[in-house]
């Protein structure tokens, strides 16, 4: 069942001051990036304004995620039916719109589904931000551009908390959303004047059983991944295994048939069928999963054994959100010069030893050595991040660039989801059993979060092994899409 969009005539625009272009093109980005975390420590204050359980605080932030899992994979297919132009102005309108609804939102409801309407701004500015620079940077410059956007990937939604406990310490919650206003309004103006078609969009039809199948697969697997950590602790709407289920059956069914459809894909699995790709991208997800799950149990940490503030969490945090940002252009440079391997190995060695020692904090353990430490694990995944990503989507045809970065982004949240649902599973079930052990929430927090963490050092270990298997491939030449 294939519903054809009616032709539009439009050609490829060359662009005189790319610069500009994914300026513009990051800020927004990041923007739109940094609203994936921002909520976490808003929590409490929203529960208490709306009266509403953790249960349904937590929507705020997993109804953001599902709605990227399902408008992220159609991205493939609107970066390649649609203008640049027009979609970019579609992801800001949406991502505004719901800002502003968020900041008025006068019922917990009104703010969740402000979230959505900007999730979908935000799930499509990442993969159109990727194609656009594979499509205007030649092949010799790309590291340094994509060590540019693991600026966005990484440093925004690890700086995320930290933005929002600054603004929580002096200001109302919905702050968060007015300070993020004008400057969404400001890239949506220079957007519209700015930004040009630098793609040839094709009349490609969109296979509607495709959407629905790629709706229940990952929104079914989000969903369940979100739930596992409710469930360890008694407190789940619907049992663990019925959205997974749901959502593995759904997406064996959508594999097979993108995989069937070929040139007709709404997701083109083809991008696997490179070696150098499928290696990248699984050590891209072990790498998400490390940072999204130290993100949530950090701030468990330094809050419920450390005893610190919210504002004094979200600047123990900042300096490895900071390192991150500036060495992702340094390593950019550096891919440029000596390709993956060299960087990808060292930081996949230093990530695992970051894990590892993250393993020992306990009740003593410092501020300053968890800085330390997260600062360390910080610079392991700035050497990742960025060659994994450009040797990834380099090793594509041009045809591919669209589906590969929409790929990438997809199995990001995925592999997000997976990271902390695995660590706070963990975590919560460490921690019920220490207490029902006898020891106090304190004592027993600590052991959660180092059996979390545990289990995450032996994940990484893993991966240190598989990144010696990374390598750049040569240029792939352009091939008919057929």
């Amino acid at each position: 069942m294939t519903v054809t969009a009616p032709a539009e005539p439009t050609t490829p625009t060359i662009v005189e001051r790319p610069g500009r272009l994914i300026a513009l093109l990051v800020g927004s980005a990041f923007v739109v990036i940094l609203n994936e975390t921002i909520m976490g420590v808003a929590l409490p204050e929203l529960m208490l304004e709306f009266d509403v359980p953790a249960t349904s605080a937590q929507w705020l932030t997993t109804a953001f995620l599902l709605t990227m899992a399902v408008v992220i994979p159609v991205t493939g297919f609107l970066l390649t039916r649609f203008p640049l132009r027009r979609v970019f102005m579609a992801a800001m309108i949406s991502f505004t719109a719901g800002t502003l609804l968020a900041a008025l939102a006068p019922t917990f409801g009104v703010l969740v589904a402000a979230r959505v309407v900007q999730a979908v701004g935000t799930a499509l500015m990442m993969p159109l931000l990727i194609t656009t620079i594979l499509t205007i940077v030649p092949a010799e410059r790309r590291g340094r551009m994509m060590g540019t956007i693991s600026i966005v990937i990484s440093v925004a939604p690890a700086i995320g908390p930290t933005i929002s406990g600054l603004v929580l310490a002096e200001l109302d919650w919905r702050w968060m959303f007015w300070l993020v206003l004008p400057i969404a309004l400001v890239s949506l103006g220079l957007g519209s004047a700015w930004v040009r078609n630098v793609t040839e969009p094709r009349d490609v039809p969109i296979d509607v059983l495709s959407v629905i199948l790629s709706a229940l697969a990952f929104g079914g697997l989000i969903y369940g991944l979100s739930s596992i950590g409710e469930s360890a602790s008694g407190d789940t709407p619907l049992p663990v295994w019925l959205p997974l289920v749901v959502g593995g059956a759904a997406l064996a069914a959508f594999a097979w048939r993108q995989l069937a459809l070929r040139e007709r894909a709404l997701l083109d699995l083809r991008t696997f069928a490179s070696r150098t790709f499928t290696v990248a991208v699984a050590l891209v997800a072990v790498s998400m999963m490390a940072l999204f799950g130290t993100l949530i149990l950090l701030p468990i940490y330094l809050q419920n054994v450390l005893g610190l503030t919210t504002l004094e969490t979200g600047l123990v945090l900042l300096p490895g959100g900071l390192v991150m940002g500036v060495l992702a252009p340094v390593v950019g440079r550096a891919y440029d010069q000596v390709g993956p391997r060299p960087l990808v190995a060292p930081g996949a060695a230093i990530t695992s030893v970051a894990l590892w020692s993250m393993s020992t904090l306990d009740t003593g353990t410092g501020q300053g050595t968890v800085i330390a430490i997260h600062v360390l694990m910080s610079i392991g995944l700035a050497l990742m991040f960025t060659p994994l990503m450009t040797s990834a989507l380099g090793s594509l045809p041009p045809h591919l660039y669209s589906h590969g970065s929409a790929t990438v982004s997809t199995l990001q949240q995925v592999a997000g989801a997976a990271g902390t649902a695995l660590f706070v599973t963990v975590m919560t079930r460490r921690s019920v059993s220490e207490t029902e052990a006898g020891a106090s929430i304190v004592e027993a927090t600590a052991e959660g979060v180092h059996a979390a963490l545990f289990y995450g050092g032996v994940i990484s270990a893993v991966a240190v092994l598989v990144a010696l298997l990374v390598r750049r491939d040569a240029a792939p030449v352009e091939a008919p899409a057929a």
